[in-house]
């Protein structure tokens, strides 16, 4: 579980009560200050800090089982102290006096079977999700010098940005149908995506179908694994935070979401969303209590969705009765947030 510390050392004094506040309210970790009044009138579900500043490797045997170290690393020699502390100490803080990401890695790979958690220093909230993400593992915490109490719940909802798993449901094809020429989007994406993985697509809000990647070997054409051949421009998307897009909306920057057919989510990051004119079908499905389930696709046997198990299935070759995979949602939208009111999609 990642966490935040705030370093109220920098805070001005007319802001600290609202920047305390803010921490305690959104429940953050740990709290770094120099007055120790203050860190012994903390609540106990909030750790006070105060640091030890770490300069020689001899240090790291003198300091006690609670200590907390902070390394400065601005060259090979305190690189390599930073990776001793993060290995020995139950925490460490690092501040890194360069914007490459590059010692961090090699801090992290340096304790990545440690039992200790290592903290990154950060300068603002844009760098504090980078780090959080780094080798994929990203720092176990992060301590930021809020400027306001906005920053600080903005910290803390950083950190729940996380990717729920989804209850994919089975679906029942009830038709095929063939229509003219319409518009199709494909999303291009910054990463590969595994091969019992895609994106959940659907022309009405409360219900998807998977649709799978370009993972899998092709005739006439080589692979993309990090396309999907979405759907037409209409369609709905499911994205992170239960919100939906337009396929039309995704552009370069965007954020969608990858799901596999255990229903496992991760964030992934839009590179380019291709709209072209082609060919395009209507497969209509229907769920266990009724509910029906419509998504437009490129009518060609090379788009493909995924059916229980993650079995690959071509849209062009589906059948009364064949087996989806789909996702159901409760609520009807309103600028791709949840809402609760009557709303009918045929």
């Amino acid at each position: 579980m990642k966490f935040a510390w705030i370093d109220l050392r920098t805070v001005p004094s007319e802001r600290l009560e609202s920047v305390l506040d803010a921490a305690l309210h959104s429940r953050v970790h740990g709290v770094l200050c120099d007055d120790e009044k203050l860190l012994k009138d903390l609540p106990p579900t909030v750790m006070g800090v105060n640091p030890t500043v770490v300069t020689d490797e001899a240090q790291l045997g003198d300091l006690g089982p609670e200590a907390v170290g902070w390394v400065d690393v601005h060259d090979d020699r305190t690189l390599r102290l930073a990776c001793a502390a993060a290995v020995v100490l139950p925490h460490t803080v690092v501040r890194f006096a360069d914007p490459t990401k590059i010692p961090l890695e090699i801090v992290l790979a340096a304790a990545d079977r440690a039992d200790g958690r290592l903290v990154t220093a950060c300068a603002d909230l844009e760098e504090a999700g980078i780090v959080l993400d780094v080798l994929e593992r990203g720092s176990d915490g992060v301590l930021l010098a809020p400027a306001s109490a906005d920053e600080v719940f903005a910290l803390t909802r950083l950190l729940r940005a996380d990717s729920p798993p989804l209850e994919l449901t089975t679906l029942t094809v009830d038709r095929v149908e063939h229509h003219g020429l319409g518009d199709r989007v494909c999303v291009d994406t910054c990463s590969h995506f595994a091969e019992d993985e895609g994106i959940l697509v659907g022309s009405y809000s409360t219900g998807f179908i998977l649709c799978c990647s370009e993972t899998h070997p092709l005739p006439y054409m080589p692979t993309r694994p990090f396309r999907v051949n979405a759907g037409a421009l209409h369609s709905y998307v499911l994205g992170p935070g239960n919100r939906t897009n337009y396929l039309s909306e995704l552009r370069s920057g965007s954020t969608t979401l990858a799901v596999d057919a255990e229903g496992r989510t991760r964030r992934v990051l839009v590179g380019r969303a291709k709209l072209e004119s082609r060919p395009l079908l209507t497969v209509t499905a229907h769920a266990a209590d009724g509910t029906e389930v419509s998504l437009t696709v490129q009518d060609d046997w090379h788009v493909r969705v995924l059916g229980p198990g993650g079995k690959v299935l071509n849209v062009t070759e589906l059948r009364h009765g064949d087996e989806l995979l789909g996702y159901l949602a409760t609520d009807q939208r309103h600028v791709g947030l949840p809402i609760g009111e009557f709303c009918k999609e045929s």
